[in-house]
């Protein structure tokens, strides 16, 4: 259900009605919490009324066509992006840090909700990726934690046996978890200022390694889920398995202490352990009819309070409170494998800047399935997505 529809210039007696957009969280609980967010906001500020609208289905094109209107919502949550920026959809947010509680933020997530140097949304939570894998089972192997991606090709074959998999990428061999982290850990990029860098030797051969992967017959294809749900591994289907940290919970009641974790292992020598940075942010449309108060709510609600930053982190889902003071005090994320997690994102973790968009990211995953589906030569994929993706940058751009 919504609670409001859409924007209103005043509430009653002259208050200000703020509208708060939020997409349909799988989460138990989570739409009580937000609700109880915007009433203690309206509790200690009478005079704004904060309607939250919990939006099921597809979030991102109703948002996108609520945003052409007058009528779009005050406050929203999203991925920043270009387009957001230059069609003057977003406010500059710069003004609400001070110098204090930006060193409290991780120049990433800043930098993951800025363009040309202005931040235009505060992070809501940070998402982070896991290698899960069973310990006893690595032990009866006689195996280590997997440090490069010739030993976890490895280690995935030797652990793989006629009731389970050694390795578990998603349905679809890892084209989409591993898109953009396996050229990171190869030491590649993507997207850097204004140039697509993406295509050279070291994207190519990490996903040549991938497709060797993937015909070395140790990794599980057709799991009821995919690798964003914990299953594969608590069913025992699997002994290692790519996930989030918001799967850890689950994981962790079904398998107790027999269970470890690390980031994405390095590519080879030359390269580095990886994992991704994701989440939500916090944004304020620039046509609202109320934007400084807008503005007080987000700051109020995204980084002043810290209680409830970590109420919506961890009570529900489990994922990382952006603001660095707030997941330090963290009681969930001080265990062992969720701390690491935690470290690991703060030294590993990467994302994709505002600049890349759905038809860069389209162009680089075809590419990715004609190598591992269709055989056809890395370079050669690599390299025409890579002009694609030049193009729509240019275009994107102008």
């Amino acid at each position: 259900m919504l609670t409001g529809c859409g924007r209103s210039p005043n509430g009653s007696g002259g208050r200000v009605t703020l509208t708060h957009w939020y997409h349909q969280y799988g989460e138990t609980g989570t739409q009580d919490a937000v609700v109880r967010y915007a009433q203690e906001y309206t509790k200690l500020h009478p005079d704004v009324d904060v309607q939250v609208v919990w939006v099921p289905g597809d979030y991102h094109t109703k948002l996108a066509t609520a945003l052409l209107t007058s009528g779009g919502p005050d406050i929203f949550e999203s991925q920043l992006s270009v387009p957001m920026v230059t069609a003057e959809q977003v406010v500059p947010l710069d003004d609400l840090f001070t110098p204090e509680t930006r060193r409290d933020f991780s120049e990433r997530d800043l930098a993951s909700n800025s363009v040309n140097g202005k931040i235009y949304g505060i992070k809501m939570l940070d998402d982070t990726g896991v290698l899960y894998y069973r310990k006893s089972l690595l032990d009866t192997a006689g195996l280590q934690p997997p440090t490069t991606m010739d030993g976890l090709i490895d280690a995935a074959k030797k652990l793989t046996s006629s009731t389970r998999k050694g390795l578990f990428l998603g349905n679809d061999g890892g084209i989409s978890a591993l898109l953009t982290i396996g050229p990171w850990s190869a030491g590649s990029d993507f997207l850097v200022g204004d140039k697509i860098v993406f295509d050279n030797p070291r994207t190519v051969a990490f996903y040549d390694k991938l497709r060797a992967l993937n015909d070395a017959g140790a990794l599980l294809i057709g799991a009821p889920t995919d690798w964003w749900d914990p299953s594969a591994l608590t069913q025992g289907l699997t002994v290692m398995q790519w996930g989030g940290l918001w799967a850890f919970p689950a994981i962790h009641k079904a398998l107790g202490d027999d269970v470890g974790g690390m980031g994405w292992p390095a590519f080879d020598e030359g390269g580095k352990p990886v994992t991704f940075l994701g989440g939500w942010s916090a944004m304020v449309n620039a046509q609202s009819r109320h934007i400084e108060e807008a503005k007080r709510y987000v700051k109020w609600l995204w980084i002043d309070n810290k209680k409830i930053q970590q109420d919506w982190c961890l009570s529900y889902g489990f994922h990382v409170p952006p603001r660095i003071s707030a997941a330090r005090s963290a009681a969930p994320l001080r265990a062992p494998l969720p701390a690491l997690a935690m470290k690991n994102l703060e030294v590993y973790g990467r994302f994709l800047p505002p600049a890349w968009n759905s038809a860069m990211n389209t162009a680089l995953t075809d590419a990715v399935t004609n190598i591992l589906k269709q055989g056809r030569p890395a370079a050669d994929e690599i390299h025409a997505a890579a002009k694609k993706c030049e193009r729509e940058l240019k275009r994107l751009l102008e």
